[in-house]
């Protein structure tokens, strides 16, 4: 079982979802997500515990200030600095009034990280997920995740996860 460093501060574990799931917005545009995240969080400090980011979705893990859990700005930060300027479709009414572009769902699954177990799982859940949604067979193919910065510093062997494949190839798949 690997040991994964705990942070300080409040933890939590998210999932923020695009509002079109059959799109591959944010890996076609992961260089201006990645600038508005670094962005925030230069603006708002918080740490990535572990992140991962899908066509559709991402999984984060964030520890946050003792002095400033507000996760809810940042996110909002986020997700709003992302969608200016990309194009969209027409919006209904309700978005409108909003001032939404209809990019990302309104809400977002958080969950309260409450142990080093609970941690050591949901960091496993994240780098595992590539490989569960079938975008790659190896956890250590799909580019966009903190799995390779846990590799580089020894916290996880690269082969974590094993491979999709050897796993089908024994059930006669």
């Amino acid at each position: 079982m690997p040991q994964y460093r705990r942070a300080k501060g409040s933890m939590f574990f998210f999932t923020v979802v695009l509002a079109d799931r059959s799109g591959t917005l944010l890996v076609d545009h992961v260089d201006r997500l990645r600038q508005i995240y670094r962005t925030i969080q230069k603006r708002r400090p918080f740490e990535t515990v572990a992140i991962c980011v899908l066509p559709d979705h991402l999984h984060a893990i964030w520890a946050l200030p003792e002095d400033d859990p507000d996760f809810s700005s940042r996110w909002n930060l986020i997700k709003g600095g992302f969608s200016r300027g990309l194009e969209t479709g027409a919006c209904s009414a309700s978005k409108l009034r909003k001032r939404e572009k209809g990019i990302w769902q309104r809400r977002y699954w958080e969950h309260a990280i409450r142990d080093d177990a609970d941690l050591e799982r949901h960091v496993d859940y994240i780098h595992f997920n590539p490989v569960k949604h079938g975008l790659v067979t190896r956890v250590r193919d799909w580019s966009l995740s903190s799995f390779h910065r846990y590799v580089g510093q020894g916290t996880l062997p690269a082969d974590w996860g094993g491979d999709m494949r050897d796993i089908v190839g024994q059930f006669g798949g």
